[in-house]
């Protein structure tokens, strides 16, 4: 057995001891993702959905009805992310644990084993990717990269995580699969996974189908490995359909979450791959480039006739006020300039790794031909950079990825300096280290930052407030009040509902436009504008968290709206503030 076939048990324990010694530094310092999720909203109603599946809400039933207008409204996530969080829950249970005990477990357990299983994928990726035994920098580098994007911590119930590991595994299958004949199967069922549990992995699916659909064209080799993708990809499109979509619903078509368009275009896709592969006999390599050819503009024309509402920028209509006050707020959907410009560490621990691991593969190209494993990283690694230069969340995708080469790269460097021993050899090595981890360049940005600007003096009592409006204890005066509709900016909306009974009007979600644009007219309007929302939503209370970023935005551009008279605690005579809350982190007040 090759090297790169060998030694799965040993990866397996290698990341089982990754994961395990980051659990022990989450709980030595007292799981602080969990005691204080800060602005980690999507996690806290994560973890809302979950309660209500278990509590009797349906399986196709993705309403949110303590947020938004009366009724709530739809979300667009996957049940396919809440099932095994609530089979965790339920095994606590089953076990004699209490509601909170159970849901910490989850909080723990599942984010952590994620966590695990995507370092073990990593590493089996870069044994085909280097076609060398590169364990121990893959596994520093991959536990490192992954620890720091931080969507492996506890209490991260995001689907974010989940995407990443099926993607990789897609990838590493794919790169498996002249040696594994199951693994072209396995790795379209992981592509149409990742695109069942949300749209965002879109462009790396395509990417994937891509590449299987080149290597065929090039390679008439490839004919069974492009066939299993393709009715891999295909059947898990059918079985996402089936599972998490209601019958009456199977030919409505959503553009952000699973519905009929992905279906259609996945299956078409899929078995139109499967087809051509398997009746190719012994075509030429330009007969299956014009069959291929023909197969994507027959893709392309089905999707502009009959779903052309979905080729539009996902937030076309989205109301401009919404856009301004939220979604540029959004740090995940941040571009490349404005996060160079604002957020220099980030910016350096998300984009400096992918771009030299990018410059490695393209001086491997130079001196050349790309092996096979190399072809398909670089291909995703290239994709996921510029979908990161659009919004940073694709660096989730090319952080992880840029181990592949960086690992290849450390082993050739420590190979080199083994055969001649000298203090050159040594420091290229670490130096090789150094350059190939993404929190190095994040220091490096937070130290050129403090060299440029003076460290701010003083404790800023806002800014403090700010960061603590994400835990259980700041919300217990709210949820001690009967329950009723709230009035908050959208960042607190998915903590009101996680740790109180309460509604939230509003909530960061672009499909709680109409709680959001209720939200902004009450808060930038003037106080009777304000109080004429607040009558018609049945708001019961006003909450205020001073320094939360998003109130201070909408303070500056509206100063005689609400929130800027709640800020300067100038509370209009039809407002009372609760005395609980005075001075403490959220203030709330009361409608008269």
């Amino acid at each position: 057995m090759t090297i790169q076939g060998a030694g799965w048990k040993h990866d397996l324990l290698l990341a089982l001891c990754a994961m395990l010694v980051v659990l022990a530094i989450h709980a030595v310092s007292g799981f602080p993702t969990i005691a204080n999720l800060g602005a980690d909203n999507d996690s806290m109603l994560r973890l809302v959905e979950v309660r209500d599946l278990l509590a009797g809400q349906g399986w196709f039933d993705l309403h949110q009805y303590r947020m938004g207008l009366d009724g709530g409204f739809v979300m667009h996530w996957s049940r396919l992310v809440d099932t095994p969080i609530a089979l965790i829950i339920l095994a606590f249970h089953a076990l004699g644990a209490g509601a909170a005990t159970a849901e910490r477990a989850a909080q723990i357990i599942w984010p952590l084993s994620l966590y695990g299983l995507t370092i073990f994928v990593i590493l089996r990726a870069s044994r085909r990717f280097a076609g060398a035994d590169v364990a121990m920098p893959a596994l520093v580098l991959s536990t490192a990269g992954l620890f720091f994007l931080g969507i492996f911590s506890p209490g991260t119930l995001d689907h974010h995580n989940v995407q990443l590991l099926l993607t990789a595994a897609s990838l590493w299958l794919l790169m498996e699969a002249p040696f594994w004949r199951p693994a072209a199967v396995l790795s379209g069922l992981c592509a149409g996974l990742t695109l069942a549990v949300g749209m965002e992995t879109a462009p790396y699916v395509a990417a994937l189908g891509a590449c299987a659909a080149t290597l065929f064209i090039l390679d008439a080799g490839e004919r069974w490995i492009a066939q299993g993708f393709g009715v891999g990809f295909a059947v898990m499109a059918i079985v996402a359909l089936v599972a998490t979509v209601p019958p009456a619903a199977w030919g409505v078509a959503q553009c952000d979450a699973f519905s009929a368009f992905q279906l259609v275009i996945a299956a078409l896709s899929g078995f139109g791959l499967a087809a051509i592969a398997g009746f190719s006999g012994q075509s030429t390599a330009r007969t299956r480039l014009v069959s291929m050819s023909a197969l994507a503009m027959l893709v392309a024309a089905v999707a502009i006739v009959f779903f052309p509402q979905c080729l539009a920028s996902p937030y076309a209509g989205m109301d401009e006020r919404v856009r301004t006050y939220w979604l540029n707020d959004v740090v995940e959907a941040q571009p490349f300039l404005s996060v160079a410009a604002n957020q220099p560490k980030l910016m350096a621990s998300r984009y400096v790794t992918p771009f030299i691991a990018l410059l490695l593969i393209g001086l491997q190209l130079g001196s050349r031909r790309l092996r096979r494993e190399e072809a398909l990283a670089g291909v995703l690694l290239a994709v996921a950079f510029a979908v990161s230069l659009w919004q940073v969340r694709g660096s989730t995708f090319s952080v992880a990825f840029a181990g592949l080469p960086l690992s290849t790269w450390i082993a050739w460097i420590r190979l080199q300096a083994s055969a001649a021993q000298s203090w050159r050899g040594s420091t290229r090595i670490a130096v090789a280290w150094l350059v190939s981890l993404n929190a190095t360049w994040a220091g490096v940005a937070v130290a050129a930052q403090s060299v440029v600007h003076e460290a701010p003096t003083g404790a800023n009592s806002d800014a403090d407030h700010a960061v603590t409006c994400g835990k259980a204890a700041d919300f217990q005066d709210l949820a001690a009040m009967p329950v009723t509709t709230v009035l908050a900016s959208s960042n607190l909306g998915s903590a009101i509902v996680m740790f109180t009974g309460h509604r939230a009007l509003a909530g960061p979600y672009h499909r709680n436009a109409g709680g959001n644009l209720a939200m902004l007219d009450a808060f930038m309007g003037t106080p009777d504008a304000a109080h004429a929302v607040i009558e018609r939503e049945h708001v019961g209370l006003v909450a205020i968290c001073r320094g939360n970023t998003e109130e201070i935005s909408l303070a500056q551009d509206a100063p005689t709206g609400l929130a800027a008279r709640l800020l300067k605690r100038d509370v209009p005579d039809w407002l009372e503030l609760d005395s609980s809350s005075a001075g403490k982190p959220i203030a709330i007040y009361k409608v008269r």
